[in-house]
């Protein structure tokens, strides 16, 4: 396993910037976010990072699946095609929270309650998304999240459920993510771990910070900064099979608001002393 920048680490710097980033801090490869992809122009982007020499670990995101509409199906194609472009290890795929809760906003009164329909809306999206970007090479990959995003982003939230979910299909079409922000309490996660082996897709790391911040979607740290026990995790997803490459995603106002390079430096230092053990 290698050290990889999701680029939302560096939310100041645009792809370009972060893809040079990567080159001169002597990373081999790059988690990317569709904004940013846009933003420079999907050919674009292909090429920086190929002439770069990077990978592309994961592209995020696609998801938010539990409204039924058929818009929400034809972004995440649109989605799968950008991914096999880029050449992604895979999507990532956040899957949305309750119908008619927007991201950090209240109920409304269209919101719903119906928690187990949305998780079947999920269910059902994913038995159309999952030929779809087996036929183009992509991997759909399913992110459980924190129980506190359950209204709002994720109606997963163990890594079982979304295992569960993704049984069904080839493990090169579902596979799912282990990000340490959100799976670090489940008391399951190592049974949970050993029982995905090869369908863990993507490993994410950052901290979780006690206490969180008013905006809780703010409260990942640098690795080393919060609660999380990294070595027990990172040596379970190695034991299950996992080879990829382990994206640093931290969503973090004075992390964003600091000098790139110096949280890249910062990052790979804590990466080898934190998470892997190897300094």
């Amino acid at each position: 396993m290698s050290l990889s920048l999701n680029q939302w680490t560096t939310r100041r710097w645009s792809l370009a910037e972060a893809v040079d980033g990567c080159a001169r801090h002597g990373l081999e490869a790059i988690g990317l976010w569709r904004e940013k992809v846009a933003e420079q122009g999907l050919a674009r982007s292909v090429k920086l990072v190929r002439d770069a020499g990077l990978r592309v670990s994961s592209l995020c995101r696609g998801g938010f699946l539990t409204s039924g509409e058929p818009a929400a199906l034809d972004d995440n194609r649109r989605a799968v095609d950008e991914a096999a472009e880029l050449g992604a290890a895979c999507l990532v795929m956040v899957v949305g929270g309750l119908p008619g809760v927007r991201p950090g906003e209240g109920l409304t009164a269209g919101s719903s309650r119906d928690l187990a329909g949305a998780r079947e809306r999920v269910a059902e999206a994913v038995s159309v998304l999952a030929p779809y970007a087996g036929e183009r090479g992509v991997r759909l990959a399913l992110e459980p999240l924190h129980p506190v995003y359950c209204p709002d982003r994720a109606v997963l939230s163990t890594l079982g459920q979304a295992l569960d979910l993704c049984l069904p299909y080839p493990e090169e079409q579902v596979g799912v993510v282990v990000d340490t922000f959100h799976v670090w309490w489940d008391p399951r996660l190592f049974d949970d771990i050993a029982r995905a082996g090869r369908r863990i897709a993507s490993y994410q790391v950052c901290d979780y910070l006690h206490p969180l911040p008013a905006d809780v979607l703010l409260g990942r740290g640098m690795m080393g900064d919060g609660v999380i026990d990294f070595g027990p995790i990172t040596r379970a997803v190695a034991e299950a099979g996992y080879d990829g490459d382990i994206e640093v995603e931290i969503f973090n106002a004075d992390i964003w608001a600091a000098d790139p390079d110096e949280v890249v430096a910062t990052m790979k230092a804590r990466y080898a002393g934190v998470v892997t053990g190897s300094s």
